[in-house]
């Protein structure tokens, strides 16, 4: 078992909204669409955590977690940036604008997604944990408000500790299930490739028409807010740590890695930072 945490999870009531200047933050049209986005899929995530933790029934450690750590935490995060969006932006009826989004978002939440086997879903969501950790950690980089550099910076911090639970579960099943580095770096190519997902982008075709009846359902406009949000985080990586990250569910022996740095370090600019 990994060790218990040395202090409680952190609640919406370490986050000071009072330190936020809103007449600033509010003309912010990127910070807007960042923060939503995030707070829509975040707000969603109990759509696949329960589907995982239904695939890891009979294992109580992993399916144990999953449910009373894992898919808590990322609800939080949804109701956290949901909190944060409400406070900066109180004319947003967030609500119906979601419903909207979740009757989207759950056709791509299904069950036969899933990798075939428990060892590959391990490693598809030691690459999931990556995006969204490095995701999350671009945006605490890219934003001057204080308040969301906080909120971002918690979030990437729990997605670190969700991949090593997800890293250390992924070595047992290998060993279980005698997984060679082709079917692993066949899942973690195929993830990686999926990483820039529809997830966004459903968000934005959801929220623009709530923000911006005039042209939220304009297709110029629509690539336009996705084009500025995904410049943010291309902008914003660090990409050593991701590339890390990316790459351990691999193992590869050291002078193995050394010389595949390269050629993945490019296709992860023509794929995962596109």
């Amino acid at each position: 078992m990994l060790d218990a945490p040395t202090k409680p999870h952190w609640t919406l009531d370490d986050l000071d909204f009072a330190r936020i200047d809103v007449d600033k933050a509010r003309g912010d049209e990127t910070l807007f669409y960042l923060a939503c986005s995030a707070s829509f899929i975040e707000s969603g995530s109990d759509l696949y955590t329960r589907n995982l933790a239904d695939y890891f029934d009979g294992d109580d450690e992993v399916a144990g977690w999953l449910r009373s750590q894992w898919e808590p935490e990322e609800l939080q995060h949804g109701r956290a940036l949901r909190a944060y969006v409400e406070h900066v932006w109180p004319d947003f009826d967030w609500e119906p604008a979601y419903r909207s989004f979740l009757a989207e978002y759950a056709t791509y939440c299904k069950v036969e997604l899933l990798a075939p086997t428990r060892g590959l879903e391990m490693s598809a969501r030691c690459v999931v944990e990556t995006g969204t950790a490095t995701y999350y950690k671009a945006l605490a980089r890219f934003t001057r408000e204080p308040v969301f550099h906080d909120l971002a910076s918690r979030i990437a911090a729990d997605e670190v500790n969700h991949y090593k639970h997800f890293y250390r579960y992924y070595r047992r099943y290998r060993e279980q299930e005698g997984l060679g580095r082709l079917r692993v770096f066949g899942t973690v190519a195929r993830r990686t490739l999926e990483l820039k997902s529809e997830d966004a982008d459903c968000a934005i075709r959801h929220i623009a028409p709530a923000r911006a009846p005039e042209r939220g359902t304009d297709p110029a406009y629509l690539r336009a807010v996705s084009h500025d949000l995904n410049r943010v985080i291309r902008t914003n990586l660090e990409v050593g740590p991701t590339l890390k990250m990316l790459m351990r569910p691999l193992e590869l022996p050291p002078r193995v890695q050394a010389a595949v740095q390269v050629p993945v370090a490019q296709f992860m600019q023509k794929v995962f930072l596109r």
